[in-house]
């Protein structure tokens, strides 16, 4: 009676789980992870408007996330269990205790079998990557490369950025290529997670480099805190300077340069900005310091500038 009773209740509480993601019981591994990101970005993407309560809901489907994962771990392991010990019926249990034994005592053999499995897998990925390579070679050179860093992600919800390369191509048609990726961050540290993204985002500007960064307004301070941008003072107070928004230069200094310099152009009320199919609170525009495609790049901030002075008038 006691151990119908725990089911039941597991059951119920494992349907409340699926309800508090918005998600069917039959939902697949692959849909609850898709819908637990989703909730996820939202979550972050509104917790700079809520208060507290904000967080103590997205706990919730935290909660609810982890008991959905755990119950079909235990489901898989029971599945498994079943087809091994199953035949022994009444002597499973003792079945599966004798098998154990005898796998501690042969785990140099599963050791010998887990390395060959990491090479298999070390010249698999190295395949997939060689592959990869050989495509982006056959594609025309991008003639700009953009990350996104900060509280951005895809109005669909996804990590595919392609809708945004084609929205970027559709508004420059003469460049055959651009590629962009979004790494959604917050330097406000909320969360285990939050630290992590940051921690991921330190080793992408050491071993990645962008022409541009779009940014928000906290992600742009600490970009220019750690001198990764280029100085835009030549074309604030020269070739821009008549299309220039009022507050749209943003200017800072380095930690090696106390004096301020133009960073960053703030193109959030461009017209373009609008066309690109992303969730975002502000688009801040900086050049890396070392960029190949410089010249695309500071045409891509003019062309926003001038969209934006446009519809004004």
């Amino acid at each position: 009676m006691f151990r119908y009773s725990e089911v039941n209740r597991e059951m119920n509480d494992l349907k409340k789980a699926y309800e508090r993601l918005g998600l069917p019981e039959t939902a697949t591994k692959d849909e609850v992870e898709k819908r637990y990101t989703l909730l996820l970005r939202q979550s972050r993407a509104n917790q700079t408007q809520q208060d507290g309560a904000a967080n103590d809901d997205f706990s919730e489907v935290t909660r609810a996330y982890r008991a959905i994962l755990e119950a079909e771990d235990r489901k898989t392991v029971e599945h498994i269990n079943q087809e091994q010990y199953g035949k022994y019926k009444r002597f499973a249990g003792t079945a599966e205790k004798i098998d154990h034994f005898f796998s501690y005592y042969k785990f140099h053999v599963i050791g010998a079998i887990a390395v060959i499995a990491i090479i298999i897998y070390g010249v698999n990925t190295y395949m997939d990557n060689k592959a990869e390579r050989e495509r982006l070679a056959s594609l025309p050179p991008a003639a700009l490369t953009a990350s996104f860093f900060g509280e951005f992600y895809m109005e669909d919800g996804s990590q595919r950025t392609e809708p945004l390369n084609e929205a970027l191509l559709a508004q420059f048609p003469e460049w055959e290529r651009v590629d962009t990726s979004i790494l959604n961050f917050s330097m406000d540290a909320r969360s285990e997670l939050d630290i992590a993204m940051q921690q991921k985002a330190v080793i992408q500007l050491a071993t990645e480099d962008p022409d541009v960064y779009i940014m928000d307004r906290s992600i742009f301070d600490w970009m220019v805190r750690n001198d990764i941008l280029t100085s835009l003072d030549e074309y604030t107070s020269g070739e821009w300077r008549e299309i220039l928004p009022s507050g749209a230069a943003l200017k800072a200094s380095t930690q090696e340069d106390p004096t301020e310099h133009v960073y960053g152009i703030d193109l959030s009320s461009s017209p373009m900005a609008e066309q690109l199919p992303l969730h975002r609170k502000e688009l801040i525009v900086g050049i890396r310091i070392d960029a190949g495609n410089k010249d695309n790049a500071l045409h891509l901030i003019e062309t926003y500038l001038r969209a934006g002075e446009e519809s004004a008038d």
